[in-house]
């Protein structure tokens, strides 16, 4: 399945565009893509997924949207994605 990436700010520079399409197997979850991304990506290294009470979960400060929905309120890590989805990838923001 083809999911559309988009990355802000410091992920940006990281993956070195702001928006691609990637290839992913059916029934990856967004923990699945995290993961991947993280490992295909230096700068994303450890910045996407840490390791929880239960299990693996996306880092706290961190914003990943399906489709324009935060994941948080879906079912985080184990959201199933499907093809076409569009998931945005949003790092800490910081300021006053």
């Amino acid at each position: 399945m083809e999911i559309e990436l988009r990355f802000f700010a410091t992920f940006r520079e990281a993956v070195g565009q702001k928006e691609r399409v990637e290839t992913f197997d059916d029934g990856d979850s967004v923990g699945d893509v995290l993961a991947s991304l993280e490992s295909a990506y230096e700068g994303l290294e450890g910045q996407l997924l840490e390791d929880g009470d239960d299990g693996v979960a996306i880092r706290p400060q961190l914003s990943v949207l399906k489709n324009g929905r935060d994941v948080t309120h879906m079912a985080g890590v184990e959201t199933t994605l499907e093809d076409g989805d569009r998931l945005s990838v949003f790092p800490p923001v910081a300021g006053g």
